[in-house]
């Protein structure tokens, strides 16, 4: 693995940084569901371990995505081994297209409009509505009131039901009528400016990244190791940025340069990479 792909520190301090689990869960995301949705332990240590990370490391992370709901244990023809639990795969379906397909609304593609009322005696699901419509990449227009691009209505319709969260909820649909400056108004409901800043830091992450594969043959064992922490790092990017109009973005929005870097790469590495982890797969 080259310098440039090294996936911040995601495995240090002996496996406990945060950024580990995520990639179990890429791992899994790009290898399990094509092995009928199972992995064995023995394919798991080894793949983690050319990242880096030392065994128990990965026994410890693997425990506290099964705690979590994300994976469960199985044993297939004696081994042992784990499978994304099935709300999981629903998950890992919807964030394919979020992931890969970039989708990006244009002006007229109008607003989705969500606002709810919770109990004070089920304040769990006020946070579970919050944390839900942070993920899909809405912003805050005003107390209970979220706003994003309408291309995301049917995506957050069916996350919101997936968490049983729609009888709290109300979603409308229209345009920006009045008043006042709409591209200053998208600055107030995103940060836009911490966005911005992750978007450069993938782009001085990996655009040495891009020269080191355009200089010469990468194996695929190197292209592993470069192209799940990649992954990992890229796939919360769009689940922040829910694909504003660049009409209402800043010039020069690195968003496009950061995603089109992604694209670059997913299609240089992601077949070698393939080719690294089913050879370990079908023989570990």
């Amino acid at each position: 693995m080259t310098a440039g792909a090294e996936p911040s520190s995601a495995v240090g301090a002996g496996g406990r940084d945060s950024r580990l689990g995520p990639l179990i869960i890429t791992l899994f995301g790009l290898y399990a569901r094509g092995e009928r949705n199972w992995l064995s332990v023995a394919s798991v240590i080894r793949l983690m371990a050319d990242l880096g990370v030392e065994g128990q490391a990965v026994r410890s992370a693997v425990s506290r995505l099964k705690r979590r709901g994300m994976l469960r244990s199985e044993r297939h023809e004696g081994a042992a081994g784990y499978a994304v639990a099935d709300t999981a795969l629903e998950v890992l379906a919807e964030g394919d297209i979020r992931i890969f397909e970039r989708n990006r609304a244009a002006a007229g593609d109008g607003w989705l409009l969500v606002v709810f009322s919770v109990p004070e005696s089920e304040r769990d699901k006020r946070h579970a509505l919050r944390t839900a419509l942070t993920r899909l990449g809405f912003g805050t227009a005003a107390p209970g009131v979220w706003v994003a691009p309408g291309i995301l209505g049917d995506e957050t319709r069916r996350t919101l039901r997936r968490l049983g969260l729609t009888p709290y909820v109300d979603i409308f649909t229209g345009d920006h009528f009045a008043f006042g400056d709409l591209s200053a108004k998208v600055r107030a409901w995103w940060d836009l400016d911490e966005l911005g800043a992750l978007y450069a830091d993938f782009l001085a992450r990996y655009a040495p990244v891009r020269e080191r594969v355009a200089a010469g043959p990468v194996t695929p064992r190197e292209a592993f190791g470069i192209y799940l922490p990649m992954l990992t790092e890229w796939r919360r990017l769009p689940y922040r940025d829910p694909g504003l109009p660049l009409s209402l973005l800043p010039p020069g929005w690195g968003g496009e340069s950061a995603g089109a870097l992604f694209e670059e790469l997913d299609g240089t590495l992601r077949a070698p990479a393939r080719d690294h982890a089913l050879a370990v797969i079908h023989t570990a």
